[in-house]
């Protein structure tokens, strides 16, 4: 079958190289979104051990129109009987980028109105769209003449991993934290420390990395389970096999935040999570953070933008270039802020940049080495 794995900006390649793992075949990427080839149990496997995948979706047809009005009449000739029945309520996605439509809606509206009538007409029944908490979730995607419609497999999104009880202003999204785990290069052989963690995003995401836990572990809804074929027996095999792979790492995990709001709130993730054992979280200023480690990587998500106001964002960002060059010789560390004059102040050199979206806002994830006596950038 073909599937298609939705995913953030600048993500694509992590993702690929994640499904190639699993058993992907046939793995191309596209923009915010990865194509592969597998049968049913990577489907499922997908959904439940892909850390970068936000969706997953299952193509069911393609085909070219040359009109709005094509869309409806080639929709009404598809066996939607063949997945949906007529007492089962559904919904409908709409990616729309065509001069066909000028609004997004509209090409919804005349896939729905397709289903509908192609009902009535076998059976003299319909099924009902219900958006709050339908039984299957049809992805419309529309390119200039090119329509694919897909079913989505996974429909509550993938970075709700289902360990979160609380969560601050401003969290980062889990996908996004896993993505810069793995952009990072960590391979779980060093410590991690994130030194601003809010809710300990980073920190979850790093040990679930360390320890081999599937990011779907802590979910109790796909929503291929309410499909037709849904095999339950095929999915306690994918959820063993994969589980049998978990293991208890040796590399330690550090997290802080000078809010004690913060630091409760990191406390209860982690052991909602099951990783206290494996996280250590204190409530410390960064500059004020102490470490026995030698080396590392620092992962860190600062206050930016529209995110989380500062009053004084280049004094902050000032301050952590200086932290970071006087107590962390040795250390990688990692950035992500979508301020670009702020991080100017950091005063260090770059050694890689990665454009990433965190939500609507694009950022910068940019890698600084810590020598002795780093050199200031340009």
């Amino acid at each position: 079958m073909k599937l298609i794995a939705k995913t953030l900006y600048g993500l694509e390649n992590t993702l690929a190289d994640e499904l190639k793992l699993l058993g992907a075949n046939a793995v191309q990427q596209v923009n915010r979104a990865v194509t592969f080839e597998g049968d049913l149990a990577l489907l499922y496997k997908s959904n439940y051990c892909a850390r970068t995948a936000m969706s997953v979706l299952m193509q069911l047809y393609t085909f070219h129109i040359h009109s709005a009005k094509d869309l409806y009449k080639n929709c009404l000739k598809l066996n939607w009987e063949d997945y949906l029945d007529p007492q089962q309520t559904f919904s409908i996605v709409p990616v729309v980028n065509s001069q066909f439509f000028s609004h997004t809606g509209y090409a919804g509206l005349l896939m729905k109105d397709a289903i509908a009538d192609r009902f009535r007409q076998r059976t003299g029944k319909r099924p009902s769209v219900d958006t709050n908490d339908p039984d299957l979730v049809f992805n419309l995607h529309i390119s200039n003449d090119q329509v694919s419609v897909s079913l989505d497999s996974s429909v509550i999104p993938l970075y709700k991993r289902g360990y979160r009880k609380e969560q601050g202003s401003a969290p980062i999204n889990e996908l996004l934290a896993a993505g810069m785990i793995l952009l990072s290069g960590w391979s779980a052989e060093t410590s991690l420390l994130d030194p601003m963690c809010g809710s300990a995003t980073i920190p979850i995401e790093a040990a679930l990395v360390a320890s081999k836990i599937p990011p779907g572990r802590y979910r109790k809804f796909f929503g291929f389970q309410r499909w037709r074929d849904y095999d339950e027996d095929l999915l306690s095999k994918v959820k063993k096999e994969s589980d049998e792979l978990i293991i208890t790492p040796t590399v330690k995990i550090y997290g802080s935040d000078i809010s004690e709001y913060a630091v409760n709130m990191s406390h209860d993730n982690i052991q909602s999570a099951g990783l206290s054992e494996i996280i250590t979280i204190t409530r410390c200023d960064f500059r004020d953070v102490k470490t026995h480690e030698k080396e590392g990587i620092i992962i860190m998500n600062p206050p930016y933008g529209q995110r989380i106001k500062s009053e004084n964002p280049e004094s902050l960002y000032s301050m952590i270039g200086s932290t970071l060059k006087h107590n962390f010789e040795g250390f990688t560390a990692w950035l992500i802020t979508s301020d670009k004059e702020a991080l100017k102040h950091v005063g260090l050199k770059t050694t890689k940049k990665k454009i990433l979206f965190n939500g609507s806002l694009e950022c910068l994830f940019v890698q600084y080495d810590l020598y002795k006596g780093s050199k200031k950038s340009n």
